[in-house]
């Protein structure tokens, strides 16, 4: 058993790794990776566009190409690349949900994201159609599409879920904005209930970026603060309170009675930004039941060589409590939702800023 399984096992927690590559499903690395516990993929335009960019796995796909849309050739190939990904990811999807069905756990697994195009963040209707068009191009059961979770993606949220699909929603900073979140979850089983689908069969992660929050806290706390390095993990204690909050409320016991799957909480941006702190800072302090954590290589390798949960912030209601207090010992000057507000538009033009040089780097390699 390796740390991965035992972090699924012993403490209900998915490790999902964020990046694919087609070098890894070619090579079978992908494969490996899920034969020693990984049980989901994640992917946004940064990871693709570094795919393209090291690896010359794409250019088979890309050769003859000609005078073709460059976003819409990008598009093709990743979507063969998750369709890839769900297919080796399959088996975890199927025995999840034979599990799910079983009431052994109230989800199911297994599942590959694809995001919508950044330049969508802003627009409902086109998020909308474009989710709906990944979906079917994808054409797989574990397949998720990740919208973000701006004041114009919370309406597409519960629109896509009401049609049936698995929805990843991503670029979460704040308690208030989770909220938001887990709102629009219910909204949309409930309108897919009424649109015929079956609600056992739509799966849904809530994405909380967390090592981003501490970057930003950090760097206005004066240097040896005992409060660096701990907000991050405060809010996704916060964020983890309001999901057992909102879980056990009367609207979403009765969608779980109804046969939904939960919105599993997941915890993003999980890398450490500062090399000072502990490597596996945002993984061993945030272990829960019902939550996935998605992790970037070198930290997913950290926690196969040493990986510890049990020291984890998240395992009882009285550390929980503690831990999410944090956040009321900021100072006054540090307005976390003035951050967290910043964090969420950065994120916004950091995935748009990606998805440029993506379509760069596909145009270049086409044209030579």
């Amino acid at each position: 058993m390796t740390t991965l399984n035992s972090l699924f096992d012993d403490y209900g927690q998915s490790p999902w790794i964020d990046n694919i590559r087609r070098d890894w499903l070619n090579d079978g690395t992908l494969a490996r990776l899920v034969e020693q516990g990984v049980r989901g993929v994640t992917s946004n335009p940064a990871i693709f566009a570094k795919a393209f960019a090291t690896s010359s796995a794409y250019d088979e796909f890309l050769t003859g190409v000609k005078c073709k849309d460059v976003e819409e050739l990008f598009e093709e190939l990743a979507v063969v690349d998750v369709r890839d990904a769900c297919d080796v990811l399959m088996g975890v999807h199927d025995s999840s949900c034979t599990d799910f069905y079983a009431k052994k756990r109230r989800y199911c697994d297994g599942y590959v994201s694809l995001e919508v195009s950044p330049r969508l963040a802003r627009d409902t209707a086109g998020t909308i159609a474009a989710a709906l068009k990944l979906n079917s191009a994808v054409g797989r059961s574990n397949v998720m599409i990740k919208i973000p979770a701006t004041n114009e993606g919370i309406p597409a949220i519960t629109q896509v879920l009401g049609a049936g699909i698995n929805v990843n929603v991503t670029l979460i900073f704040s308690v208030e904005r989770y909220s938001e979140v887990l709102d629009a979850w219910m909204d949309g089983i409930e309108l897919a209930k009424k649109n015929g689908h079956n609600p056992s069969s739509i799966g849904s992660v809530a994405s909380f970026f967390v090592s981003r929050v501490d970057a930003a806290v950090d760097a206005l706390l004066l240097e040896g603060d005992s409060r660096r390095g701990t907000t991050a993990n405060a809010q996704v204690a916060a964020a983890y309170a309001l999901y057992l909050e909102r879980i056990n409320g009367s609207r979403a016991k009765a969608l779980i009675a109804d046969g939904a799957q939960v919105q599993r909480p997941l915890w993003a941006s999980t890398a450490i930004k500062n090399p000072t702190y502990y490597d596996l800072l945002y993984v061993d302090s945030i272990v829960a039941d019902e939550t996935v954590n998605t992790m970037p290589d070198p930290t997913l390798e950290g926690v196969l060589d040493h990986g510890n949960f049990s020291s984890s912030l998240l395992l009882n209601a009285a550390s929980i409590v503690k831990t999410s207090s944090l956040l009321f010992e900021l100072p006054s000057e540090i307005s976390l939702s003035s951050i967290t507000h910043k964090l969420e538009a950065d994120g916004v033009q950091s995935f748009i800023d990606s998805y440029a040089d993506l379509l760069k780097t596909v145009a270049d390699k086409v044209n030579g």
